[in-house]
């Protein structure tokens, strides 16, 4: 292999990535979660949003967007404490950068997108840095930035105003610090690593999940002054989390019930097919429906290509290296699955849960190409040249997609702003839906929908004198979307014959698939 040739390709790659990142940023359905986020962010509380919505008058769709500005008379302050009042489950660090952010540069969807897809990019030199500190080989470390780059589950997350690109970058941070405090047994390096384990804490739960498989494989190497180094810079990321710790103990009841929804009992199958897609998704991500044969056929040479890859680190890696690489990967995993697999649930089902899994994912298939491609087989080079190809085609469809399976609840959006916007004099009739989930998603419709359409947003439950109050517009075309069934009930009473006045509009009931 042309060593020069090579590295220069690996660049393009880095570049393409990079580039992808970037392009369209704004394009793709501003989805449920980032309404949430820009929300928080920006100071408010689900109480008074909700009061201000679902007011039993008709809006524009501009005025729902008011919420994703930044509250007049808050500060950073503010955003800190609607997290810390409504949702400990997601630390503030990102939301905290974000208000700075928003601050300086103002709040159009591309801006807020803008800082983590930045963000995305530290990732880049720090999975260089620890497939050298594993492997000893620059060859492997180019190739694992390389993947990284072209990404298509990270480059997804990347255009996600969410703290998911952060977190990456703290799951590599502090396995390159964990490596190099093993290897140099210095206390300054153990103490970088627990300040850096308390900023991955700070950014995402799950953080939690690689500090469980770092403990195992600190415990694996079976040396007592390394558990006893580890086990000291635990203490110094508890003694500095603390603050989160009190608040999350004060409402740990509202944290889990708000993610009541990945206990809903499936089946194994189900959880399997979600696996495969999961776990190909830093490689390939086009599918052809969750149910189509060729959806999982097209990703088995990446499948085969991770096994292969796990074997071989298995083989030819020393017993620290593939103890690292296996505890980061199945670590993780286990925790979520294992429940789901006992008590039933969803939670190793849903793509965006198995974070913490794929940069050790990454870099076994990097140190798997690493070996394979000096060889004069020119197998290798094209399964190499299937895998990049693979990449690059996902994220190009990606790019030019208005959805994707990552905008979860509010992935059918685009599609029903086509249908609303499509007649004249299009009246949207709403409430709160039966999951709570409307807010959220109207306001991420309100981006799509054009400027004549208007919305009657209506409190829960429905009042009959406030419905009796209402002239619907003349010649008006009516969309009722994911009405609660009380809702349903009042207008079949107020309009009679609820799919005669419905006729010329339509019950919107989009649904979302669960990854």
């Amino acid at each position: 292999m042309n060593r020069k040739i090579f590295k220069y390709s690996i660049l393009l790659f880095i570049f393409l990535g990079i580039f992808f990142r970037f392009f369209n940023l704004d394009y793709k359905v501003y989805w449920f979660d980032e309404v949430y986020s820009t929300y928080r962010i920006a100071g408010f509380t689900n109480r008074e949003i909700d009061r201000e919505i679902f007011a039993d008058r008709i809006v524009t769709p501009e005025s729902l967007q008011k919420h994703q500005q930044i509250k007049p008379e808050t500060t950073v302050v503010d955003t800190v404490k609607t997290l810390i009042t409504e949702d400990t489950k997601h630390p503030p660090l990102y939301y905290v950068l974000a208000r700075f952010w928003m601050e300086r540069f103002g709040n159009a969807i591309a801006i807020f997108r803008m800082l983590p897809a930045l963000l995305s990019l530290l990732s880049l030199p720090l999975i260089y840095a620890l497939a050298k500190e594993l492997f000893a080989t620059r060859f492997a470390a180019e190739v694992a930035t390389a993947f990284l780059a072209l990404s298509p589950f990270d480059i997804l997350f990347a255009q996600t105003v969410r703290q998911y690109s952060l977190l990456t970058v703290a799951l590599l941070g502090s396995s390159l610090l964990l490596l190099r405090a093993v290897r140099l047994r210095s206390w300054k390096n153990w103490m970088l690593y627990g300040i850096l384990c308390t900023l991955g804490l700070y950014t995402h739960l799950f953080f939690v999940l690689t500090l469980f498989a770092q403990g195992l494989y600190v415990c694996l190497l079976k040396t007592r002054e390394i558990l006893f180094k580890f086990l000291g810079a635990i203490a110094l990321t508890l003694l500095l989390y603390s603050p989160w710790l009190s608040a999350i103990a004060l409402s740990h009841e509202r944290a889990i019930s708000s993610s009541d929804w990945t206990k809903a009992s499936v089946g194994l199958l189900y959880l399997i097919k979600f696996w495969i897609l999961g776990f190909t998704s830093p490689f390939f991500d086009l599918d052809f429906g969750i149910d189509s044969f060729w959806t999982y056929a097209i990703r088995l040479p990446v499948a085969i290509c991770i096994f292969a890859s796990l074997y071989l680190v298995f083989r030819r890696t020393s017993r620290s290296t593939y103890l690292f690489i296996f505890t980061a990967i199945f670590v993780p995993f286990l925790i979520l699955a294992l429940p789901d697999l006992v008590i039933g649930g969803k939670r190793s089902s849903v793509t965006r849960y198995l974070i913490c899994s794929f940069p050790g994912i990454q870099l076994a298939v990097a140190y798997f190409f690493a070996q394979k491609l000096p060889a004069k087989q020119g197998l290798w080079k094209g399964l190499f040249a299937l895998v990049l190809t693979g990449s690059i085609l996902s994220c190009a469809v990606s790019a030019f997609s208005p959805s994707w399976w990552s905008k979860g609840v509010s992935v059918a959006n685009a599609e029903v702003a086509e249908v609303i916007n499509r007649v004249d004099r299009p009246l949207v009739i709403s409430d709160r839906g039966n999951s709570w989930t409307n807010k959220g998603n109207l306001i991420s419709l309100s981006y799509l929908l054009d400027e004549d359409v208007r919305l009657l947003l209506l409190s829960y439950p429905p009042q009959p004198e406030v419905l009796a109050t209402f002239e619907l517009p003349e010649n008006a075309k009516i969309f009722l979307y994911q009405p609660t069934q009380k809702l349903r009930e009042e207008l079949e009473t107020r309009l009679g014959s609820l799919q005669y006045s419905l006729k010329k509009g339509g019950l919107l009931q989009p649904r979302s698939p669960s990854r």
